[in-house]
């Protein structure tokens, strides 16, 4: 049918409505779309440049050079070495198990090492490098740079890992450094982003540990560029870290390699402070171990031969040791007793060879007894009567207060792990403890460094300093942070009597040096050195009423185990005192044969300045010693290398 004239100027005027307003919708998007356009490109330009820089652009932590340790005279005992490794990136090599195949002719690579490096290929993406192998030679890693044709994938590289150049003679006091593990982590409140590094080190046990903050330093970074994937394409720049404070102990290296040596095969520890300052020259635990294991990688059969090992080498004797100070704590009896008015150096007492006290018979070390003795004889011959009696007038609280006093039952503020408190009893802390009364048998068994009385040997070494000086002396083992030294505090006086301290000193003088002293066999000639110290000999069994009938089996005829912890502590010179020394032997049986004559040669390796002089030692005995001391492997004492000594 024909469309009429007005059918027709209909249809256009609908047509033109729809058009325009189609148009008109398309010109309103446009404008939406180009100021959405102009949005993002100018007013919002820089925040996604930034966001592209990023994708692009990734900034990595550059660990820090660890701070190197010294011992007073500027030896290294902690540094740091080069370490050259291998390393391959699986998307590179293509057939990744046929180059680690290849790299195994050119280095020391077994199967387990390939398998292993496979595993953590599959584990990770395939641009990101993984170590195959570390600490290669020089000769190794020219080895792999003439092969790189064939080894796709597989580059060197170099950093710094530890290394302990001393090594068994610090262990105890250093440490070592280990991989950051889960529990470091979660002791920390906000842990530094460098402990998130993989393989990133820091310091478990000893001063490695606990100047870890002085030591560690502070990251560097370098910015990389990366593509879609992440793969790093090139370095754009790099600022390097700020290194670790270097520290430098107290400890002499020689002092410290000389007593290591002359504890030899037993399980002992031995400690030396300067009484001026409280300076640790020597701390040494024997048997010891390299910490140079625990860096590089300890195997399960090597830590097994230290953990399984009777004489525990992983343990610091020095500081986590506790034992009974035996007849060492008899002059903090003494002192107390004085210092009450109790007795003085004259009073004497009977010994018959022992004490009853109620219906218990407390005997003395000398069945027959000592006769009347007065205080410088009973520490002289180590009387032990002549301590029970004066003990139960004196009474606990006060010989524990004397002996915190000098140092007992507490705990040196050291940068050491697993320090003891030691134990100094008295009533009020049997009660706590144990929720029981204090009796007068415990006072008699502590008069004597026994029963519940517990110290380490570096207590003992500072007992010995305060005794020598009348001044509370501290320990201290940090002599300088790096250019910094650390200041020593004046000591102040302990507050005690001059005379009644001279009557203890003359007494550990009569040790050494009278013809009956239980340390005369230990004496030093050499007048300007002349020696005072203190015996000790401590039970770890107890010894039945029918075996003393019979008569008690001797230490020699003891398993090692049930021995008697041998114990010595002296200082020198006499008349002016400058070092003190302890001497703990586990189970080395007595004190005046194990403990005393390592004191001796430790004190006068102090005094010489080198080694002991023979004409330090009574002349019979010189022939001996010149034989042992020529006999001890000592390290050379320039260049800290394993070196025969001479006497």
């Amino acid at each position: 049918m024909r469309r009429t004239q007005k059918d027709t100027e209909e249809s256009a005027r609908v047509i033109s409505r729809r058009g325009l307003f189609l148009g008109g919708t398309m010109v309103s998007f446009a404008a939406l779309l180009a100021g959405r356009m102009r949005y993002l490109q100018v007013e919002e330009a820089d925040q996604f440049r930034l966001l592209a820089e990023e994708n692009r652009i990734n900034i990595r932590l550059i660990p820090p050079n660890r701070g190197l340790i010294h011992d007073r005279n500027g030896r290294l005992i902690a540094g740091n070495e080069q370490n050259y490794r291998v390393v391959i990136t699986r998307e590179d090599a293509g057939d990744l198990e046929a180059v680690l195949e290849r790299l195994s002719t050119l280095i020391p690579l077994s199967q387990e090492d390939i398998d292993r490096t496979i595993r953590e290929a599959k584990r990770r993406s395939g641009f990101v490098p993984l170590i195959v192998a570390e600490r290669l030679t020089w000769d190794q890693l020219s080895k792999i740079a003439l092969n790189s044709p064939v080894l796709p994938g597989v580059s060197p590289e170099v950093g710094l890992s530890r290394v302990y150049p001393m090594d068994t003679d610090f262990a105890h006091v250093v440490g070592y450094v280990g991989p950051v593990s889960e529990k470091d982590l979660e002791a920390q409140e906000n842990p530094d982003p460098l402990l998130q590094i993989p393989k990133f080190q820091i310091g478990k046990i000893g001063v490695e540990r606990w100047t870890e903050d002085i030591l560690r330093g502070s990251a560097g970074a370098k910015r990389i560029e990366v593509n879609a994937v992440g793969r790093v394409m090139r370095e754009l720049d790099r600022q390097e870290g700020e290194p670790g404070d270097d520290i430098r102990l107290t400890i002499d290296a020689g002092v410290q390699n000389f007593a290591q040596v002359r504890l030899g095969e037993e399980s002992a520890a031995v400690v030396v402070m300067d009484v001026e300052t409280g300076d640790i020259i020597a701390i040494a635990s024997a048997p010891s171990f390299d910490p140079n294991m625990f860096v590089r990688g300890i195997s399960h059969t090597e830590y097994a031969e230290l953990t399984e090992n009777d004489h525990r080498p992983l343990a610091n004797k020095t500081v986590q040791g506790a034992y009974p100070p035996g007849s060492t704590f008899k002059m903090i009896t003494a002192l107390a007793a004085l210092e009450t008015g109790t007795v003085t150096g004259q009073t004497g007492v009977r010994c018959p060879g022992y004490l009853e006290v109620g219906d218990r018979r407390f005997h003395c070390w000398k069945r027959s007894g000592h006769g009347t003795v007065a205080l410088e004889r009973a520490l002289s011959e180590s009387c032990d009567v002549y301590f029970y009696d004066v003990a139960l007038k004196v009474g606990i609280d006060k010989i524990a207060e004397i002996g915190r006093l000098f140092g007992l039952g507490e705990r040196p503020d050291l940068p050491m792990s697993a320090i003891t408190d030691g134990v100094m009893p008295s009533k009020a802390w049997k009660q706590e403890r144990y929720k029981q009364e204090w009796r007068i048998g415990d006072t008699v068994n502590a008069s004597i460094g026994q029963g519940y009385v517990l110290t380490s040997p570096l207590q003992l070494a500072v007992m010995t300093a305060r005794l020598a000086t009348g001044r509370a002396v501290k320990p201290r083992l940090i002599h300088m942070v790096g250019n910094e030294t650390v200041p020593v505090e004046p000591a102040p006086s302990l507050g005690l009597s001059a005379e009644n301290l001279r009557a203890v000193q003359q007494g550990m003088f009569a040790v050494v040096n009278d013809s009956r002293g239980t340390a005369k066999s230990s004496q030093i000639v050499e007048k300007a050195w002349l020696m005072a110290g203190k015996t000790g000999t401590s039970q770890v069994r107890n010894i039945t009423a029918a075996e003393r009938a019979r008569g008690v089996i001797s230490n020699d005829q003891l398993p090692w185990n049930r021995r008697d912890h041998a114990l010595f502590v002296c200082y020198a010179p006499y008349d002016k005192p400058k070092y003190a020394v302890a001497v703990v032997v586990e189970h080395g049986g007595g004190g005046s044969t194990a403990a005393a004559p390592i004191g001796r040669d430790v004190i006068l390796r102090c005094l010489a300045g080198e080694m002991p002089p023979l004409s330090a030692y009574p002349a019979s005995q010189r022939g001996r010693i010149e034989t042992q001391l020529k006999a001890m492997p000592l390290r050379d004492p320039e260049t800290g290398a394993p070196s025969q000594s001479r006497a």
